[in-house]
This record gives structure tokens, C-alpha cells and sequence, in this order.
């Protein structure tokens, strides 16, 4: 009989699949690892038992111990599943935009999650750094494993990964294109590919590394971004600069786009950070020829994401409406067999991708073009976004208010410059002030920063007025979002000006 004695004999050996369609146009072969395949489902199952069976052997991990750590959540998976399987508790930090399902699968593991806060720099105390620091000084037991600078994580890519991939491809790949997160795949993996390759008369394996536009790995200054699991704001102990060859810069929407074509056209459901590798991976390809082997990794499924990245409204409401129009199904309800008939007759079903339509009337009037009629309306006076920062004092917040004749404004830390979704701490807004002021519990001195509300529902630059108006009856301000920035504030009276100056100009033309 042929069976493993435990999930964890599972971990790694992982396949290699040819992308076909994405590709079009390429001479070079291009493949994907599928590390999603893994038991816990994702390429952290590889680290998280090497770290542990490595504190084990030094002592540092005893029975009864706790594991304790920082994770986006594929890591927690891996160690929950390890640490259950080996008799241990685990505590997770993370942070809040990570996908409440990724959370859900730490605790159906039995694991504790702890929920930091949003927009904390990375050496601050409530960082998930910081978090999970105290939680492991202050737990009998506890034991943080660190894949940020735990060598045991590049070590296990060093073992495992890259052997695999060098044996899979006949020693034949060319390029190696893995996102950078933690630093352990891509120093671990790349270290073995360009020192198995060193003397090959064809060179080296070339390293290449796919960040998040926006991550300090390609440049960046550690904006916040979407994609989950790859990218830093801070430079990691356990990613070596020297590994890789070059760095490609890559956005939310086009990893995004990608994830979804790889699910329509290779028949691949992932995550975000595998749309960002293939999208580095295929930038790379098409400069190459037909003998040259390009390997990518898939580090996870995208089964996590599914109210994120596959969800239309999610990506409409963030501002990524134009990749929702370019993929994805339809779904109709039905409960009769006319119904169905019905349904495929009048193409509701298996029908050929509809021509995009024509935007014309005022209930396809878009957020964008709402943003526009208003900066002509005040000939372009007013800043896109009216904002603050954290260390704006109450009576500082009040003057520009009362500037720009507006009841409510975001709190932000990017003053002068396009704002992305994660730099928004909040927002202050008259009645609340008013409130505070009047029962003592504010004084005109005071910091924005303490007296934060929630932050103002967005509004993707692509939705109708239609979309727009069933928000704002809701809420009476809305951010209108651009692939995940911040590119003005919309009201209901921006929206009643915009509607009175149509009815006039319409009203005249009928004259």
C-alpha cells in the first residue's frame, strides 16, 4: 500500500504546468509551480516545517509550547497545520486587509488569531511585528519562529524548491521569476539555481524578482498595496539583494487582471500574487527565444480571495472596474425548465462576451466624469482630495473646513499627493466634533488622531450614477477610488449640481 503517515509527509514536491494562452505571442516556454497544491495550501507549508522541527531540535520549542507568529495568513496555515499535527498551540498576528477567510481557515485549524490595526508603521509597538513580539514574551512557552529572519526559511527553499525545479526542468530553466515577501523563496531557491548553474556553458539561472508597486524591494517606499503575501515596507533579514539579476515593479490591477485571466484561460484559480509573478514572469518571456525555460511560482489558491480579487463589486468599489469588465461569468437564478430555455435562447448563458457599451445619458454618467464636472464647476480651485494628516490639530481641521466649505474630510499622511486606500486613518467631520466639543470631551488643541471616525464608504471611478446615488442615500460622502488610490471625494450635493447643470443644458437644446 502506498500512503504518507502524516499531512505533513505531503508538503512539497510540488508540480510544474505549462501556461498555454496567457502566453500567447511567446517563444520561450513558461512554467508555473503550483504550490497551492501543498496540504495546507501554499508555498509557507514548505517553511513552516522546517522552522518548527528546527526549534525542536535546539530546544527552543518544547512539548506544550506555543507557536507565535506574524503572518498574512499562509504562513499561519502552515504552522497551524504543523504545530496541530506535532501537539503544539499557535497564536497568529495579522492585519486587517487580510481576507477574512484566510483568517477563518487559522481558526478551523484551531489556531488564535489577533487582528492588529491598519496604516501602523512597521517598527511601531502595534505593528504585527510588535504584537506578536509581546505575545511571545508574555506566553509560558511561547516561541516566535520569525520567517523574516529565521534561517531555517531560506534554507528549506535551498532544500527543497529549487532541487525540484532544477530536476523537473532537466537543468534546461533559463529564468526564475518568484515574488518577494519574507525573502525566503527567492533567496533560498535563487541561491541553489545560480549555484547548481554556475558552470553551465549557457550561464546561470537568471533571478528575477516580482514586487508590488509600492514595496521598498523595487524601489518603493513602502506604500500600502492589495496584493497579499509578497512585498515589504521594510527591508527583511532573510531577503539577500545580492540573489537576484533584476526587479519588476508590478501594480495591483495588473496582478489582479491576471489572477483572473489565469482562472478564465489556464484553468488556474490564485491569488493575487500569482497574478504579480506570471505578470513579471511573461514581461520577462517575450524578449526571450524558443530554447530559453522561464519557471514562476504560484505561491497560493484563490479560493482565499474570493470576496476579494473574484468578487465584481469588491473590485468595482476599489476602482479596478475596468478588470472586472474583461472577465468572469454571469449568474442567473432559475426554477423552471422554461426558465432554462428561456435563459439560453435570450443568451443569458454560454453567450458570446457581450461588445462593451456605450456610455451615454446620465445614469451611465460615471464617477470619474462626476470628478471632472466638479473641478470645472470651481475651475479647478479645489485640491482633488480635501484631506489632513494625523498631526493636524482640531482647530487646524476646522479652518480648512470652513476653507473648502465642507463638513467632513479624510485624515491622511500623504499631504499634497494622490492618497491610496490603506493611507487613510479615518476621517473627521463637523457633528462629531461638535459633539465632542460640547460635552467636554474635545479642546481645540487636541490631534486629529484622537478623535478619528470610521473611514467614508468608496465608490469605484467606473460606477454609474445610479451605483453612486443608492451610496450616497446611505452615506452622504463618499472616496472615489482608482485602482486603490484616492482620487477625489464625492457628495450629494456635487451629485445634485451635476444633475440641476444637466437638466438646464438639456432643457436648452429642447429650446
Amino acid at each position: 500500500m502506498k500512503y504518507a503517515q502524516s499531512v505533513v509527509e505531503l508538503i512539497g514536491g510540488t508540480p510544474l504546468v505549462r501556461l498555454n494562452r496567457v502566453t500567447e505571442g511567446i517563444e520561450a516556454t513558461v512554467l508555473a509551480k503550483l504550490e497551492y497544491l501543498n496540504p495546507g495550501g501554499s508555498i509557507k507549508d514548505r517553511i513552516a516545517l522546517k522552522m518548527i522541527e528546527d526549534a525542536e531540535k535546539s530546544g527552543q520549542l518544547a512539548p506544550g509550547g506555543v507557536v507565535v507568529e506574524p503572518t498574512s495568513g499562509n504562513t499561519g496555515v502552515g504552522l497551524a497545520l504543523v504545530a496541530q499535527q506535532k501537539g503544539y498551540r499557535a497564536v497568529f498576528v495579522t492585519v486587517p486587509k487580510v481576507g477574512v477567510e484566510k483568517r477563518d481557515v487559522l481558526r478551523a485549524y484551531g489556531a488564535d488569531v489577533v487582528v492588529g490595526p491598519a496604516g501602523v508603521d512597521g517598527d511601531s509597538p502595534l505593528s504585527y511585528y510588535g504584537i506578536s513580539d509581546q505575545l511571545a514574551r508574555e506566553i509560558e512557552g511561547g516561541y516566535k519562529p520569525d520567517q523574516f529572519s529565521n534561517p531555517g526559511a531560506p534554507a528549506s527553499h535551498y532544500e527543497t524548491t529549487g532541487p525540484e525545479i532544477w530536476a523537473d526542468t532537466d537543468g534546461k530553466l533559463t529564468h526564475f521569476v518568484v515574488g518577494a515577501g519574507t525573502g525566503g523563496t527567492v533567496t533560498g531557491t535563487g541561491r541553489y539555481l545560480k549555484e547548481v548553474s554556475a558552470d553551465r556553458p549557457s550561464g546561470p539561472v537568471r533571478v528575477v524578482v516580482a514586487d508590488p508597486d509600492g514595496s521598498v524591494y523595487s524601489g518603493g517606499d513602502g506604500r500600502p498595496y492589495f496584493v497579499e503575501g509578497v512585498g515589504e515596507d521594510i527591508w527583511v533579514p532573510n531577503y539577500d539583494p545580492t540573489i537576484p539579476d533584476e526587479k519588476h515593479a508590478v501594480t495591483d490591477a495588473e496582478s489582479f487582471a491576471m489572477c483572473r485571466r489565469l482562472a478564465t484561460e489556464e484553468g488556474l484559480l490564485v491569488g493575487g500574487s500569482s497574478g504579480l509573478a506570471v505578470t513579471a514572469a511573461l514581461r520577462v518571456a517575450k524578449d526571450l527565444g524558443p530554447d530559453d525555460v522561464v519557471v514562476t511560482v504560484l505561491p497560493d489558491s484563490g479560493r482565499g480571495y474570493l470576496g476579494k480579487i473574484f468578487n465584481d463589486q469588491w473590485m468595482i468599489d476599489h476602482g479596478f472596474g475596468a478588470v472586472v469588465s474583461t472577465s468572469t461569468g454571469t449568474e442567473i437564478s432559475v426554477s423552471s425548465t422554461e426558465q432554462i430555455s428561456a435563459a439560453v435562447r435570450e443568451g443569458k448563458v454560454a453567450a458570446a462576451a457581450p461588445a462593451a457599451a456605450q456610455s451615454t445619458g446620465a445614469a451611465h454618467t460615471t464617477a470619474a466624469e462626476l470628478l471632472r464636472a466638479k473641478r470645472d464647476m470651481f475651475s479647478n480651485a479645489l485640491p482633488e482630495v480635501i484631506s489632513i494628516t494625523r498631526d493636524t490639530t482640531l482647530r487646524e481641521a476646522v479652518s480648512v473646513m470652513n476653507r473648502y466649505g465642507v463638513d467632513i474630510v479624510p485624515v491622511i499622511d500623504r499631504p499634497g499627493g494622490t492618497a491610496r486606500i490603506g493611507e487613510v486613518y479615518g476621517v473627521v467631520d463637523v457633528a462629531h466634533l461638535s459633539e465632542d466639543v460640547i460635552e467636554g470631551h474635545a479642546a481645540s488643541d487636541d490631534l486629529v488622531s484622537e478623535h478619528l471616525n470610521d473611514n467614508l464608504p468608496l465608490v469605484g471611478i467606473t460606477e454609474p450614477i445610479p451605483h453612486i446615488l443608492a451610496k450616497l442615500r446611505v452615506n452622504p460622502t463618499l472616496l472615489v477610488a482608482d485602482q486603490g488610490d484616492i482620487v477625489g471625494v464625492l457628495t450629494r450635493n456635487d451629485l445634485l449640481a451635476h444633475l440641476s447643470s444637466a437638466k438646464r443644458e438639456e432643457d436648452t437644446i429642447d429650446e
